[in-house]
């Protein structure tokens, strides 16, 4: 099971101050973010990516490099790469390169992106966003898996004898994960190549998931790639904690209520019922994380917590970081206890690398 934090970059003013941060110390404090990330032992540290204001990941490779140089085991991912309006040629190459960075420590979550304005400004139109998706990875695994491509498509310009560089590291490509938050199209499409579907569960109720999720795990045994509890599983959490739940309750309603994501809608309470917003206390965190395996998804391999944003300042944030630091050692133990041996571990290049290493070293059959 990998725990660690995502964001989005959004810049947004501190309500309690009145103060909204630079771009620049946005960019600085999420760099912060990630190297505390590592230091109180989470595993995975994701960042979006956005071309629209307020955000500032329009580059996640840039980020993730520099956080890459300065960390030495934390995996390194996107919340999301935007498969729509990107070139699977560049992806390809960026993600690639900084596979070899990192010395392999990049996985990537893939999405279509809801931001209707982007489209266009990338030469795409928000209908084609599904067909994109799907056209798009399809190119890009070839590109990630064969030395030369012959390829022609839909969106983009045919491709003669095209070799992608760099390389894989290792020849293993990333994992990839498929993030959706509501299409079955995208569930499918993470089943059908037997990857990863992370469901971005932030504004859903558990029921949505279960449906989604429950989707995703079916078609994963359908196409062969194992029984349906062994498909891989992310989910998301936004959560804000204190040592006693009244305290983190106060201090969050404020950012709760002036949030362009939350604020004129349903109250924070109503909020927290339907939704995998969870403030409170440390126990209260714990407990609420754990039902999703109970009582929604079953196990699962990654959990991501999103500890930034909506106005929240620099100095919480780390505090944050540093309270879950002291949530996640209990969460491993807990998740640990009745996990069936043949639930996998996370992807990670290593255990990809095994893998392929296993299946060259197995006997091939007469004949072939």
């Amino acid at each position: 099971m990998h725990f660690g934090i995502f964001g989005v970059g959004d810049i947004a003013r501190d309500p309690m101050s009145g103060r909204t941060p630079s771009e620049h110390e946005r960019i600085k404090a999420l760099l912060e973010y990630a190297k505390l990330a590592e230091d109180v032992g989470l595993d995975v540290f994701a960042i979006g990516e956005h071309h629209n204001t307020p955000f500032i990941p329009s580059s996640p490779t840039t980020l993730l490099g520099y956080i890459a140089a300065r960390t030495e085991r934390i995996l390194l991912s996107t919340s999301t790469t935007l498969i729509t309006t990107n070139d699977p040629v560049k992806i390809a190459e960026d993600y690639a390169t900084l596979q070899h960075v990192s010395e392999g420590r990049v996985d990537l979550m893939m999405g279509r992106g809801n931001t209707g304005p982007v489209y266009p400004w990338f030469g795409k139109d928000i209908r084609d966003g599904i067909p994109l998706a799907v056209e798009n990875y399809a190119l890009l695994r070839r590109l990630w898996r064969e030395d030369v491509v012959d390829w022609e498509g839909k969106f983009r310009t045919p491709l003669q004898s095209f070799t992608a560089t760099p390389r894989p590291l290792d020849g293993i490509p990333p994992f990839v994960w498929h993030a959706s938050i509501r299409s079955p199209e995208i569930a499918e499409q993470a089943a059908y190549y037997g990857d990863g579907f992370f469901h971005n569960n932030l504004f859903w109720p558990k029921e949505h998931i279960q449906r989604l999720v429950g989707l995703y795990r079916s078609r994963f045994e359908h196409y062969g790639h194992g029984r349906a509890d062994e498909a891989i599983v992310g989910l998301a959490a936004h959560i804000f904690v204190r040592k006693n739940s009244q305290d983190a309750m106060r201090e969050f309603r404020t950012y709760f209520d002036n949030s362009a994501a939350y604020g004129h809608g349903p109250s924070l309470e109503d909020t927290m019922e339907q939704t995998a917003v969870v403030v409170g206390s440390p126990q209260q965190v714990i407990d609420r994380v754990l039902a999703y395996r109970e009582h929604a998804v079953g196990d699962y391999q990654r959990q991501l917590f999103n500890v930034d944003g909506i106005g929240v300042p620099r100095k919480t944030v780390l505090q944050q970081i540093e309270m879950l630091g002291d949530i996640v050692p209990v969460l491993r133990k807990e998740f640990a206890v009745g996990r069936p041996a043949h639930v996998p571990e996370p992807p990670t290049h290593e255990t990809l690398r095994t893998a392929a290493r296993a299946r060259d070293a197995r006997p091939q059959e007469d004949g072939r």
